[in-house]
């Protein structure tokens, strides 16, 4: 049974990034998605990274809600 949480700081970790919050402010004000564009899509990702976000996004899993998060947050920057 995972009983990990799956809040964006832990989001930022599963994905190797910090979890310190201005450290994940600075990462969203850097990266941007272009209208439309899917997070996976984004070119700053690794395969790896990219493939977690499109597989957790596209089974609607754990952290797909997460995932939403971070991606509203990429597009509004």
């Amino acid at each position: 049974m995972d009983t990990n949480l799956h809040t964006l700081p832990n989001l930022f970790l599963q994905l190797g990034l910090s979890d310190k919050p201005e450290e994940m402010e600075s990462f969203v004000k850097s990266h941007t998605l272009s209208d439309g564009q899917k997070i996976e899509e984004a070119e700053y990702w690794t395969e790896g990274q990219a493939q977690f976000l499109k597989e957790s996004r596209d089974l609607d899993g754990a952290w797909a809600e997460s995932v939403d998060e971070l991606s509203a947050l990429l597009s509004q920057a």
